[in-house]
This record gives structure tokens, C-alpha cells and sequence, in this order.
């Protein structure tokens, strides 16, 4: 039986880069038990000792930070030591590397990547018309949007555009219903919008809408949950974007992450044609 850790996730900001990096980390390993806290906004000394006091009450304690003012880092890092607790530092040697290459010193300021420049507020206005234009709104600007995502229900549209916006790119999903059409623009070979189709396993799609419909207590709309009326969705969305060139990315398999990191990818080939 493996042993479970008590893994500890402190941070001199919101915490949100050491809670991703050991999303990323613990899913290397495929037997890792453990139980997370999470210390947001750790600046002082006294909060330190506090969180190692803790650690060593507990076996199998793991602490991972990421604290950016030099003083509090290594305190944190002695500290441990000290207790015998295993401590990683997730950003001083990349901010010490990076600062060599550079050839400058770091500012150490914590919050830093919250600061209000140029690109938080261009995420925000992407987050803003992302909302106003989700599940085919407003498509009389489709020209102003950066990506533009196809695909029947249930194929993630709305999730990934969100993810997208949030990497502050501008991002209209359109549902691929009877009544809903398509803006000519897209259509035409003069288009610069990046249009990509998403596509899913009709069996997949299928047990996705079951679920849905039980949730809203749905009933009536046996075409929606229906598997060959799906399969020829399906179909009819891939013929769609054949004919018009658009890439298509099959979900079934991946994640939001996934699938907006092959959007991006083929974003940059179309900007850099």
C-alpha cells in the first residue's frame, strides 16, 4: 500500500501558478496519494513557522513554494531544512537562470504577474467579447474576433472559448443547429478569421446529451439524444468544414487544455502564412 503525503502548496501571491504546476506534477505520477494545503499570500516569517510548525506535527510532509522575495525564500528553504522537511522551491533557479540571460536583476515582487499592463486588460476585454458572443450572439461583428469555434452541441465550444479568452484571445463559438447560419464572411477565401471545427465520437456526444437531458428533466427531444441522428450531425459538420477548408480538431480524448493548445497552434500557422 503506498503511503500518503500532506503536501503543502505555499505561495507570496493567489497561488494559482503553484496550483497549476502541481496539477501538472502529480499527474506524472500514477500512485500518489496525498492531501493538500494551500497557503495564499505567505509574507512573513511568522506565517512560515506557522505552516513548518504543521509540517513537522505530520509524517510525510511536502512543502512546494513559490515565494519570490529572496529573504522569505530562503528562510523558508532553511527552515525546512532545519525540520527535516522536503522543501522545492518551483521559481528561484528559473528566476535566477533568467536573470543571467538577461543580463538584470529580478524585482522579487510578489503579484507581480497580476499587475495591470497592457495584456491583462487586452484578457479582459477578450474575456468580455468571448461572453457576449457565446452560442452564436452577435455574429455581425464575427470580423473582430481572433478565433472562431464550430461544432454541434455538446462538442465543448463554450468551455474552451472561455480558456481561450482567458488567454486573452477573442473567441465566438457557433452552434452547428438548424436555424443557425453561418456568417458569409467566414466563408469566403478573402476570410483572415481563424475558423476551426470541433468534432467528437457520436457514442460520446450521445451518452454527454443522455446526461444533460436527465439533468433538466428533458424528455421530449429524442433526435438530440438520439445516436444515428448524431452520427449524421456529425457527419454533416465534417463535410461543413472540408468544404470550406476549416481545420477540425476531434475532442473526444482531450481536455479543454488540449484542445485549446492545438487551437493556438494552428492559430499561429495561419497568422504566420
Amino acid at each position: 500500500m503506498n503511503e500518503k503525503y500532506n503536501v503543502y502548496l505555499v505561495s507570496d501571491s493567489t497561488g494559482e501558478t503553484l496550483d497549476r504546476i502541481f496539477l501538472s506534477l502529480k499527474s506524472q505520477f500514477a500512485n500518489f496519494e496525498y492531501d493538500k494545503r494551500e497557503f495564499a499570500f505567505v509574507r512573513t516569517e511568522q506565517q512560515i513557522d506557522k505552516i513548518i510548525k504543521e509540517c513537522t506535527d505530520l509524517q510525510n510532509s511536502i512543502i512546494l513554494y513559490t515565494i519570490v522575495e529572496t529573504k522569505l525564500a530562503k528562510y523558508i528553504s532553511n527552515a525546512s531544512e532545519k525540520n527535516k522537511v522536503p522543501c522545492f522551491g518551483i521559481l528561484g533557479n528559473l528566476i535566477l537562470n533568467f536573470s543571467k540571460l538577461l543580463n538584470q536583476k529580478a524585482i522579487h515582487k510578489p503579484s507581480a504577474q497580476h499587475v495591470l499592463d497592457e495584456d491583462y486588460y487586452k484578457r479582459i476585454e477578450a474575456i468580455q467579447f468571448t461572453m457576449s458572443h457565446d452560442d452564436g450572439k452577435k455574429l455581425d461583428d464575427v470580423s473582430k474576433s481572433d478565433i472562431v469555434l464550430l461544432g454541434v452541441s455538446r462538442t465543448s465550444k463554450t468551455p474552451t472559448s472561455i480558456y481561450l479568452a482567458n488567454r486573452g484571445y477573442k473567441t465566438i463559438n457557433i452552434p452547428l443547429v438548424m436555424d443557425q447560419k453561418i456568417p458569409e464572411d467566414l466563408k469566403s477565401k478573402s476570410n483572415k478569421t481563424c475558423v476551426i471545427g470541433l468534432i467528437a465520437d457520436p457514442e460520446r456526444l450521445a451518452d454527454i446529451r443522455r446526461n444533460r437531458v436527465a439533468i433538466m428533466k428533458e424528455n421530449k427531444i429524442k433526435e438530440y439524444t438520439s445516436l444515428n441522428a448524431i452520427k449524421d450531425e456529425v457527419n454533416q459538420s465534417k463535410q461543413l468544414f472540408k468544404k470550406y477548408n476549416w481545420p477540425i480538431i476531434d475532442v473526444t480524448r482531450k481536455s479543454v487544455e488540449e484542445t485549446a493548445a492545438s487551437i493556438l497552434k494552428i492559430f499561429d500557422i495561419q497568422k504566420n502564412k
